[in-house]
């Protein structure tokens, strides 16, 4: 596939982005860009939901993992729907009766002023990393489709992608990103189907033969019970899954805005019901496709790549199927990182003006232009953060600063648990102390495991052991004999 077909698509595509646009954007204020106005109707936001969960790292690399992990990912999907019930009825009620714009608020409103700031800054600092991360991921792969061939240094491909994305995002927001995202899952979704199509008219099997196929695929194993030292063993699975969505969903401000900006509670949580059983069957449409491709693979005798990662971009778009699977390939790539970006670019904006500045007292006029000035400053910062991850383009670097990502959310995770099921005062001074203190004491426990627990590994549990370790920090550093009002 030439490099010109490529940017004919993603200009096309952009295109359309821009005329959705304009027309959601038309008398937007500054409840538009946070939550939409209010408005929202709950069957587009779990769509909209759907694009920003998977990004185009998980178009990628969700059928490669097949090949390590087999159909492990589907305890972890298990594990979600749990944690979407948890979202649904515990965290949605809460948001709506205190009638947030930004999820963090919480935090001052149970613990105090420095509290909410150190949740606020948990937030920016995940999502800045995962989001550039990902944009890092589908850049570096347009880079090597398109821009390289023409001479275009990575960071103007960097540069025009994020600036492309703040200008369609700029004056809608939440209310323009609802649609935007609901068209790249349509997008995204149709890529994959016919993905799948394609792979299986090549290997002459009817629909009952890919059925078939994947069913009696040494790489359809689903349930892990033997080793409790495996990564894949379904507890580790399970409990990571649902503590993950409870975290990743519940308490990050990219995916409360959308559920934020419903009409209602009782839209909010049919959305949130309706979007994670959704989640079941698109991922493992995304899993079925990855049998299908090692089976394509094995049958043309094409030579595994060293990365899974590099099977479905490998097959798609070297010639070894029609030119409409790599046209496809990259609609469905550009669609699942771009919901994901522009949602993360709005959400990040919202958090880090509400949040960091003195917005309270504003006029609608002020507001807007702080707005405007944040959202700027925000796609900068996801601009050098990029750029740093093709400077260290080494893996184990970036999956260190990853890691570290991961880690800031098990501090949310204790801090609203312990909000949520206790009625202590918390010495406020104190918590960006224990949010700093949790994450190491984990990590050493992580580093050490095999020797400190009998060979025993920590997978994705570690998530939850962090927010216990936060959790019980907090208690042990409360105010001893005061008690707050129930929020």
């Amino acid at each position: 596939m030439s490099s010109t077909t490529v940017a004919i698509i993603i200009l096309f595509y952009f295109f359309a982005l821009f005329v959705i646009s304009y027309f959601t954007s038309r008398g937007a204020d500054n409840q538009s860009f946070f939550i939409g106005n209010r408005k929202s109707p709950w069957y587009l936001v779990a769509v909209a939901m759907i694009g920003t969960s998977i990004s185009g790292v998980t178009f990628i690399s969700v059928p490669g993992w097949v090949g390590t992990s087999q159909f492990s990912y589907l305890q972890m999907i298990l594990g979600y729907l749990l944690g979407y019930f948890v979202i649904a009825n515990v965290l949605l009620p809460l948001y709506y009766r205190l009638n947030l714009t930004s999820i963090y608020t919480y935090l001052e409103t149970r613990f105090g002023f420095i509290s909410y700031k150190t949740g606020a800054v948990l937030f920016l600092v995940s999502r800045i990393i995962g989001s550039a991360f990902r944009l890092f991921i589908v850049s570096s792969v347009l880079q090597l489709t398109v821009f390289n061939s023409w001479g275009v240094p990575f960071w103007v491909t960097v540069t025009v992608t994020i600036v492309l994305i703040w200008l369609y995002t700029r004056k809608g927001g939440v209310r323009t990103v609802l649609w935007t995202d609901t068209f790249q899952t349509v997008a995204m979704l149709t890529a994959v189907i016919l993905c799948v199509y394609y792979i299986a008219d090549d290997l002459n099997l009817s629909f009952m033969g890919i059925v078939n196929t994947v069913a009696e695929s040494d790489l359809s194993r689903v349930w892990f019970f033997d080793d409790i030292n495996s990564r894949y063993h379904f507890i580790k699975q399970f409990l990571g899954g649902a503590f993950t969505t409870i975290v990743m969903t519940g308490l990050d401000q990219d995916m409360m805005q959308k559920n934020l900006s419903c009409k209602s509670y009782k839209d909010a949580k049919k959305n949130m019901y309706w979007y994670s059983f959704a989640f079941l069957p698109i991922n493992l449409l995304f899993l079925s496709l990855g049998v299908l491709l090692y089976v394509f693979a094995s049958a043309k005798g094409i030579a595994l790549p060293a990365k899974t990662d590099e099977l479905f971009p490998l097959i798609a778009t070297q010639g070894y199927l029609s030119p409409a699977v790599g046209i496809l390939f990259v609609l469905g790539l550009i669609a699942a990182a771009y919901s994901s970006a522009d949602s993360a670019l709005t959400a990040l904006t919202t958090s880090f003006t509400i949040d960091l500045l003195n917005t309270k007292n504003m006029d609608e006029d002020k507001l807007r232009r702080t707005r405007q000035w944040a959202h700027i400053f925000i796609s900068v910062i996801l601009i050098g953060v990029i750029l740093l991850f093709n400077v260290f383009n080494g893996k184990s670097v970036i999956d260190a600063i990853l890691t570290v990502a991961g880690y800031t959310y098990g501090p949310l995770l204790g801090l609203f648990a312990f909000g949520l099921f206790t009625r202590f005062k918390v010495d406020d001074i104190m918590v960006p102390v224990i949010a700093v203190m949790s994450p190491i004491i984990c990590f050493v426990l992580s580093y050490f495991s095999v020797q400190l627990f009998s060979g025993y590994k920590f997978g994705f549990e570690l998530l939850v052991v962090n927010g216990f370790i936060t959790f019980a920090l907090l208690y042990f550093t409360r105010i001893k004999g005061v008690l707050v009002e129930k929020i």
